[in-house]
């Protein structure tokens, strides 16, 4: 509605500039050519700045539910590095044109070919859970919309990220260039493995439930580091799952909350 609104005015006030016919006639075409990129621009501007005041609302409802569920999560908010990832990713570049008037609501999207969006919650969680850093390197299984591996890679130095649907890899993988997500590498493969070429990674992130923890992403994660996966299966409870390996080498699980994931798909 206030897209709609914004984009009204604006129109009105152009028609409102130009309804002196004899200004408009005497006008050289060059200058009419300038108004009226000036114009488009000053439309441009305020959708914007809409979709800045969504994000700071979807910000708002994020921490309303880390609240609510911080018994689950043994903390009251996220870190501040994260939100700021949240709020800079605009989420309507990676949900269906259909669906932008939605792209900020605190829920999950449909994006074709039986896939979904995570809520903004979810995506916001997982990312904490990571603890990233700067200088780390990222694994995701399950590029999707691209909208986690985006988040991801305003925090860490490298995000590989693995799709086993093409052409949602081959659309995904296009907008990273569009957008200029210069440090996110995709890949269209079977997950399940990983990607040993760019192994041992810092953390893992898995976007897909599974009834247990591959093997292979346990031995290609580092000493110390930290995987986040769904973990049960379509039918039964799915828990959001810490992963962590210590320096030893040991490693330990920690069932966070109840989730709702598409299923992990793949040969394994």
């Amino acid at each position: 509605m206030a897209i709609a609104v914004s984009i009204v005015i604006h129109r009105n006030s152009f028609l409102e500039f130009f309804s002196t016919g004899l200004y408009l006639i005497a006008m050289p075409a060059k200058h009419i050519f300038l108004l009226l990129i000036t114009q488009l621009l000053c439309v441009a501007n305020a959708v914007a700045d809409e979709y800045i005041l969504q994000r700071q609302q979807m910000i708002a409802e994020i921490e309303d539910d880390v609240e609510i569920t911080s018994k689950y999560l043994k903390k009251q908010s996220f870190d501040a590095s994260v939100m700021q990832a949240m709020q800079e990713v605009p989420r309507h570049e990676f949900v269906p044109p259909g669906r932008r008037t939605e792209a900020y609501e605190n829920r999950p999207l449909p994006i074709g070919h039986g896939q979904t969006i995570s809520q903004p919650y979810i995506v916001a969680l997982m990312t904490d859970l990571l603890a990233p850093e700067p200088g780390q390197s990222v694994l995701e299984i399950g590029t999707g919309s691209g909208y986690q591996a985006a988040v991801l890679s305003k925090l860490v130095a490298r995000v590989y990220s693995i799709e086993i649907i093409e052409p949602l890899g081959e659309v995904t993988s296009g907008l990273f260039k569009k957008l200029g997500y210069n440090n996110i590498e995709t890949r269209i493969a079977d997950g399940y493995d990983g990607w040993p070429q760019h192994a041992p990674f810092d953390s893992i992130v898995v976007t897909a439930a599974i009834s247990h923890i591959p093997p292979p992403l346990v031995k290609q994660l580092k000493k110390g580091g930290r995987m986040v996966i769904p973990v049960g299966t379509q039918f039964q409870t799915q828990y959001l799952t810490l992963v962590q390996k210590d320096m030893q080498g040991k490693v330990t699980s920690r069932q966070i909350l109840p989730v709702y994931f598409v299923p992990f798909t793949g040969g394994h």
